[in-house]
């Protein structure tokens, strides 16, 4: 096992594993009554180790902890309910904070009848206005211990929440990235998307004094303390927020910043893309500003 994890693995094979030894561990409690006082994440460790239960996130969540999930939305009534299914199959207590941003293809309708249940905020733009002023609408009534930022689309996978919290539940991060390019691997993106990506995070980096692999990550996870220390001061309305929000963080004193590999498929335009390479100007653009 330890030898399995020490090498380069997909996410997605982290993720199966993990599912498949934690229903195995939930068989044995059901088979045997007498293990009252243990859970499965004892059984595991008894069997594994605690350091190999760690690389797989298998650990214990605070009973208490909620993660507060933001979700910026633009016309994404394809996409939108697979996403969601995702999110409360993660296996994290989650508080959903839904910004439509003006969308035309009944989004918003969709939204609109999920709003009386528990734990779910629909708030919405009239016009569309960017993600980053989606985002700054949604940071505002987050009530979690912690904040994610989840995109409506299906590039970012939401199974990979539990390896994003794991730094911040054990308190060795404040602030965690999950990041598209950390792992060897992966699926190959198209050229300019690294043309694009790389030379922004490299750009970044050397104004922050940071060393991140990717800048303009979706899956930025926040303690909330640490997030209501700067979004009363984020001013970009467009994609530009990612490098205002890194810009940002890196002021703030005494923040642990952290990153790890997450699941992530590209989608093309044909499938709703929005990010243009005149975002990628504006984000060098905001580099500098911020």
């Amino acid at each position: 096992m330890s030898q399995f994890l020490s090498s380069s693995h997909r996410m997605e094979d982290l993720q199966q594993l993990r599912a498949v030894l934690l229903e195995a561990a939930d068989a044995c409690l059901e088979e045997d009554a007498s293990r009252k006082t243990i859970d499965r994440v004892d059984i595991l460790q008894q069997l594994l180790g605690k350091d190999v239960c760690r690389r797989l996130g298998i650990y214990r969540l605070p009973p208490d902890l909620r993660l507060s999930v933001v979700i910026p939305v633009y016309n994404e009534a394809a996409t939108l309910e697979a996403v969601v299914d995702r999110v409360r199959e993660a296996g994290v207590p989650v508080e959903l904070i839904f910004v439509d941003d003006g969308s035309t293809d009944g989004t918003y309708s969709l939204l609109q009848s999920w709003s009386e249940q528990p734990y779910v905020k629909v708030l919405r733009h009239e016009t569309n206005r960017g993600k980053g002023a989606a985002l700054r609408t949604g940071f505002a009534p987050a009530t979690g211990d912690v904040v994610i930022i989840q995109d409506a689309d299906m590039e970012y996978d939401p199974g990979g929440y539990v390896w994003l919290l794991q730094p911040i539940v054990e308190d060795r991060a404040d602030v965690v990235y999950g990041s598209r390019f950390s792992g060897t691997d992966r699926p190959i993106p198209p050229l300019w998307h690294h043309w694009g990506s790389r030379p922004i995070t490299c750009c970044s980096n050397l104004l922050t004094r940071l060393k991140l692999s990717d800048v303009e990550t979706c899956y930025k996870v926040f303690r909330r303390e640490v997030l209501e220390q700067f979004a009363p001061e984020l001013r970009e309305n467009g994609f530009g927020i990612e490098l205002e929000m890194t810009a940002r963080l890196a002021k703030l004193s005494d923040v642990r910043i952290y990153e790890r590999p997450i699941r992530y498929t590209a989608r093309t335009y044909a499938d709703g893309k929005k990010i243009t390479w005149r975002d990628a100007v504006w984000a060098l653009w905001c580099i500098i500003r911020y």
